[in-house]
């Protein structure tokens, strides 16, 4: 006999989920008490949607289950931020809130509220735990969490069913997502066709391709066929930035100037491209046909044309692509230099003062190979997204579906715990700073040596260009007054200010070489935004 805690700490343990992200209370205590001397280990935060951020990026990163925790009520809704980041960015995660015992269920309680009503339109299932049931349940929200598209699930676990003791085994507890169903090959011989019409085929890859093993064939194929490629943020990294037929990121800045190379397309191949990211009718015109491969059918308006879609498995697509003899187009290939050039001096206008981009590059050359760079979500986010060359899948870690500030200071913390043999950063704006400054003290905590990037320019910038753009008033925007006085400590981490390239430089070269979490708060002008944006 055992309890129904311990249960589910086995079933996490065999669905190979290392950590649960959380923060207690006294209705989930008898759960984190299982996992004390369990494979399972908790990790606390300081504010509960940092814990689904971190499951979050441990669901990219490994490919298993994310798992975060939260308690009843206030902390049930704290931690939906969290969970709706990986739904909407399509990662694997299981969310567990406490509640009241089941004596209380239909009452009035203090901070009891109907959760599943609360996760339902943000997680792919949601569930109570029950005794008997609960390596079934679980079971169950393994696989569904993982199955394409990945998602979160919610599973609420009462106080009292926690300490419940149950004879239940675990049986042939193995969980298996189903298989993506087999294309039809008829699909192939149909985009060929297309393919070879069109005078300018256009790739357009989006997040999709992250999960799907097909970084090769990709590449493979394009350039077997020299085909120009746009990305969407989240699938940065899946085309080299250089030497390759990358045309640039749809939906950042400058996307008037990448616009202007793949203006003549008269036909998209969208591969792994999710709308979530950048809808189709924000950048293709209703007389493009695009033709979808995908794991989901094709989300656009009607109106559109859609001559062809091949859903299934995107790599065995791709294999079955590269059979194809070579195509025949009529695009400017010996241009493509040109416009990239074009491009990067957009990105980097010539300031007198220390600017963004300034550190970005500096960064990126001190930055190891295989460094990860976490970006939050502000103005800079559009720089980094055409400017940041990732040097590979893997390596770039952003939200672009849910797009939540504050995502940056805990996806850095999850990606140092998950792979702590790899350099990592987090660039954030001086707005996403202050919304989770606090788990800075879980990374001095568990003494991971990540490396805290501010971009402090005192206000929230994306929205005061927007502002300027409207002919609004700057109004609601600031967030330092001119006298902010700089602190030297974040929580036991140290803060490094830097106000020049060069001084900026160094302290990012000790930040990763040291051996302690460390804040450069980079005091930046945000001149160039106006015109980069």
């Amino acid at each position: 006999m055992r309890s129904n805690a311990d249960i589910v700490v086995d079933t996490l343990e065999k669905a190979g989920t290392k950590y649960v992200f959380g923060y207690p209370g006294g209705q989930n205590a008898r759960f984190i008490e299982a996992m004390h001397g369990s494979k399972v280990e908790f990790v606390l935060v300081t504010q509960e949607a940092c814990a689904g951020f971190m499951a979050d990026v441990y669901g990219r990163l490994t490919g298993k289950p994310g798992a975060c925790l939260s308690t009843l009520g206030p902390g049930a809704t704290n931690m939906t931020t969290g969970v709706g980041n990986a739904f909407l960015d399509r990662v694997p995660l299981l969310a567990f809130t406490a509640q009241m015992g089941k004596v209380w269920k239909g009452r009035t309680v203090q901070m009891q509220i109907d959760h599943q009503k609360l996760y339902a339109p943000i997680t792919k299932w949601t569930a109570e735990l029950e005794t008997g049931k609960v390596y079934g349940i679980m079971k169950k929200a393994v696989e569904t969490a993982l199955a394409e598209q990945p998602g979160p699930v919610h599973l609420d676990f009462p106080e009292d069913l926690a300490e419940e003791l149950s004879p239940e085994t675990a049986g042939e507890f193995s969980p298996a997502p189903p298989a993506i169903a087999s294309f039809d090959p008829k699909a192939l011989a149909k985009v060929e066709e297309l393919l070879r019409k069109a005078s300018h085929p256009l790739v357009a890859i989006g997040l999709t391709m992250n999960r799907a093993g097909a970084t090769r064939e990709l590449l493979e194929f394009v350039n077997k066929h020299k085909l120009p490629v746009v990305t969407t943020l989240m699938a940065k990294g899946q085309i080299p930035e250089e030497g390759s037929q990358l045309v640039g990121v749809v939906g950042r800045a400058r996307r008037d100037i990448v616009a202007e190379y793949y203006r003549p397309a008269d036909l998209v191949l969208a591969i792994g491209y999710d709308p979530v990211e950048f809808n189709y009718e924000d950048w293709v015109s209703k007389d493009l046909p695009v033709v979808n491969l995908n794991t989901v059918p094709i989300d656009i308006a009607s109106g559109y044309s859609v001559p062809c879609q091949v859903i299934g498995d995107i790599r065995e697509i791709l294999e079955g692509l590269l059979r194809m003899d070579r195509i025949e187009h009529q695009w400017d290939l010996k241009a493509l230099p040109v416009h990239r050039k074009k491009l990067y001096q957009a990105l980097t206008p010539r300031q007198k003062n220390f600017s963004p981009h300034h550190a970005l590059l500096a960064m990126r050359q001190t930055l190891p190979k295989d460094g990860i760079l976490v970006a939050d979500v502000g103005a800079h986010t559009h720089i980094i997204g055409q400017l940041w060359d990732t040097r590979g899948p893997g390596n770039f870690l952003v939200s672009n579906g849910w797009s939540s500030m504050g995502f940056g200071i805990p996806a850095a913390i999850a990606a140092k715990l998950v792979q702590p043999q790899r350099p990592v950063t987090a660039v954030v704006g001086d707005g996403g700073f202050l919304m989770k400054v606090g788990e800075i003290n879980t990374a001095v905590r568990l003494k991971l040596p990540a490396v805290f990037v501010v971009f402090r320019d005192r206000y929230l910038s994306l929205i005061k260009v927007k502002q300027s753009r409207k002919e609004y008033h700057r109004y609601g925007v600031e967030l330092f007054g001119s006298g902010y006085a700089s602190s030297n400590n974040f929580f036991g981490a140290k803060v490094v200010v830097a106000r020049e390239e060069e001084e900026f430089r160094e302290a990012f070269k000790k930040g990763l070489a040291g051996n302690q979490p460390v804040v450069i708060e980079a005091v930046v002008d945000p001149a160039e935004y106006d015109v980069i944006i």
